[in-house]
């Protein structure tokens, strides 16, 4: 989906009403982070500028507070605890969320920000795999990208090209309604499923990935966080999908039963007996592990399908809350 872009008169008027925070989780980046602040200062300067600091080693905080930005720590080691923590802390209307290293760019954050000025998008991800896209990416990275974005097509049918982005814009409903649980670099992997199981609307804007300046080390471990992506990705597909998760593992087990359960039915029908006791009670050992299987998942799922329902009627209760709130302030003013 291509934003739709505000003529000038139009952008006035919703910069003054729609507070923007650019948010950066940082974790020992002083050698990029005052750039990116002044880049981003440059770019939305009516924005308040936040970097969370995550227990940096070096001196990303007082580069960052030099160069202007407004810092906050966040104790617990991991970008996801970090996020949690903005979206708790920080009140605004549009949020702007960008990595601390410099490798994406500050001119494309007008496209990023404009599908939530215009209410057309609750979480607009920069995608760095975009057909329109030029990023520099480490062939192994790019593959793990691949390999999860194909994964979450199978199970979640997200329409993206992107799932790990760090370079993503959000609206105030979407930050304050979504409760997050990782405390890694799974986040982003979590903010994508549960946007797209609860019915979020995504828009994808392209974006290039620069590398890093000489001096700037990644901080992600491809081994380690990519098992808790993967691990996420099937926590979240047992929570969101108890049906299709715990049926196809309980078809599984029903299949499974009919190898030896063949063997048992073909001996009692040639000799009117079952002689080898052991593969009958693996046959219905299970046949019944299957079956219990799928009447759990139907269980979880009738139990989802009412928490759905109870977090719209509070999604909607929240809406009319804030419509109420414009109001007032319309009536003060």
């Amino acid at each position: 989906m291509t934003p739709r872009m505000l003529n000038p008169g139009e952008q006035s008027d919703r910069k003054a009403s729609n507070r923007i925070a650019v948010v950066i989780p940082c974790f020992n980046e002083e050698i990029t982070i005052a750039e990116v602040v002044q880049q981003f200062r440059s770019e939305l300067p009516d924005a308040l500028i936040c970097v969370f600091d995550n227990n940096s080693t070096d001196h990303t905080a007082e580069r960052a507070r030099a160069a202007g930005a407004r810092v906050l720590h966040e104790s617990r080691q991991g970008k996801g605890y970090v996020v949690q923590s903005i979206f708790r802390h920080i009140d605004a209307d549009v949020y702007l969320m960008v990595d601390g290293d410099g490798t994406y760019p500050p001119a494309a954050v007008h496209s990023l920000i404009a599908p939530i000025v215009t209410g057309d998008a609750d979480m607009v991800v920069g995608s760095r795999l975009h057909a329109h896209s030029h990023s520099e990416f480490q062939h192994i990275n790019r593959w793990g990208n691949r390999l999860v974005l194909a994964i979450l097509k199978l199970v979640f049918h997200a329409p993206l090209t992107d799932i790990l982005s760090g370079y993503r814009a959000f609206n105030r409903r979407f930050a304050k309604n979504l409760a997050l649980f990782g405390g890694g670099f799974e986040i982003e992997t979590e903010l994508t499923i549960k946007a797209v199981a609860r019915g979020y609307r995504i828009v994808e804007v392209p974006v290039d990935l620069a590398v890093r300046p000489a001096g700037s080390h990644s901080k992600i471990q491809f081994y380690r966080d990519g098992m808790l992506i993967l691990s996420t990705i099937l926590t979240l597909f047992r929570d969101y999908k108890p049906l299709t998760f715990f049926g196809s593992l309980g078809l599984l087990f029903v299949l499974a039963a009919l190898v030896p359960g063949f063997f048992v039915v073909a001996e009692y029908l040639k000799t009117g007996l079952v002689l080898k006791l052991p593969p009958a009670v693996l046959a219905v050992g299970l046949a019944l592990c299957g079956l219990l299987l799928i009447a759990i998942g139907l269980l979880l799922h009738s139990i989802a399908r009412r928490a759905q329902e109870f977090d719209y009627q509070l999604q909607m209760l929240s809406d009319q809350l804030q419509r109420e709130r414009l109001r007032a302030n319309e009536e003060q003013l």
